[in-house]
């Protein structure tokens, strides 16, 4: 379950006068990034996590207002526990807009969502668009297929066939580096990975990250709704062979350690509004910078930037032993998952006999 452009609807709910002019959401620095942006704004290429700056030259009439969190996590908070109260079913929290909730046991649990979503609208003005299927995955990438107000349910196999033709970049947890990397095997789309041998993707990527790749394609996903938040912050580091001084080589590092951190945040969902780099110098002195920023962001240019930033502005004193990558705060969190392909069997069975209720 996904909230329709929620900062921005929680702020037009607040200025009514506002209804039907693009709105974005976003700070004044000269770093800040979209929070989100209105549908309205969205029709002239504005979206969240980017550059405030690019997005006020995209829709130079646009109204921008400074996100406001004490008010988006009340209305969350309001959202949510009606959703809680009505479902009474495991939930995991993704964020303050999203979640995902296990309606295997609710009876006929189609009719139940359809009233659920009416019932949000009603009483808290927050509209909600729902992707029902037998997985995370599935449940993920349909309730972003017809947004706003989507209501899409789908089988694996149904999800495999009305995807096909997508950039590989939709699926969960194939993050930009991921993409480029197939993208030179001439793999573009979900159906070129569907039609990829499983021993090519192996010999690109590896055995676990191959075969995760494969099954993901067919929108394989046994992993569970998990209602503990057990991650705090995710960080990539690396010590080198030899210490380094060369400035050049480390942002060489930041860059492939936020690549790292990024993957593994899409791959959950997970964003982070404090970006930070950890430095050990040669004599195991250690150096850490953080910076938090105006948006939750997973995004790789914006976590490489403010990453790469904070090395310039804490240029190494002494030979650099180790350095790494941090991004926390996050809004919502995920366990922990390897990569890896899970079996076809042993996924949420949802009954579908009402999938035509009004």
């Amino acid at each position: 379950m996904d909230c329709d452009a929620f900062y921005a609807t929680v702020e037009l709910l607040r200025r009514p006068e506002l209804a039907g002019q693009p709105v974005i959401v976003a700070g004044s620095g000269p770093r800040a990034v979209v929070t989100t942006a209105s549908y309205e704004a969205r029709k002239f290429g504005v979206g969240s996590a980017m550059p405030a700056s690019r997005a006020r030259r995209l829709c130079p009439h646009a109204v921008v207002i400074p996100p406001d969190f004490a008010a988006y996590r009340e209305k969350s908070q309001a959202v949510w526990a009606l959703v809680a109260d009505r479902l009474r079913s495991p939930m995991q929290h993704v964020s303050l807009d999203e979640a995902y909730a296990d309606v295997s046991a609710v009876e006929k649990p189609l009719r139940v969502l359809r009233d659920l979503v009416a019932e949000v609208r009603e009483q808290t003005g927050i509209t909600i668009s729902v992707g029902v299927g037998p997985s995370r995955l599935v449940a993920k990438t349909a309730s972003d297929a017809e947004k706003p107000a989507g209501f899409v349910v789908l089988s694996r196999e149904d999800a495999a066939v009305r995807f096909a033709s997508h950039p590989t970049r939709l699926l969960q947890g194939v993050g930009p580096r991921t993409q480029e990397r197939l993208g030179e095997m001439g793999i573009t789309t979900i159906a070129h990975l569907q039609a990829a041998p499983e021993a090519t993707l192996v010999a690109r990527f590896g055995s676990r990250m191959g075969g995760w790749l494969k099954a993901r394609a067919e929108f394989h996903d046994d992993s569970p709704v998990e209602s503990s938040r057990l991650a705090k912050s995710r960080s990539s580091e690396t010590t080198f062979d030899t210490d380094v001084e060369d400035l050049d080589a480390l942002r060489d590092t930041v860059r492939k350690l936020a690549a790292d951190v990024c993957e593994g945040l899409q791959r959950k969902d997970t964003r982070g509004r404090t970006i930070g780099i950890k430095l050990r110098y040669d004599d195991f002195t250690n150096m850490t910078r953080d910076r938090s920023i105006d948006a939750f962001t997973n995004d790789l240019d914006r976590v490489t930037a403010v990453a790469l930033e904070l090395l310039e502005d804490n240029l190494p004193e002494r030979p650099v032993r180790l350095i790494g990558v941090r991004v926390a705060s996050f809004e919502g969190v995920v366990a922990e998952r390897p990569p890896a392909p899970p079996p076809v069997a042993g996924q949420l069975a949802l009954p579908m006999e009402d999938v035509a209720a009004p």
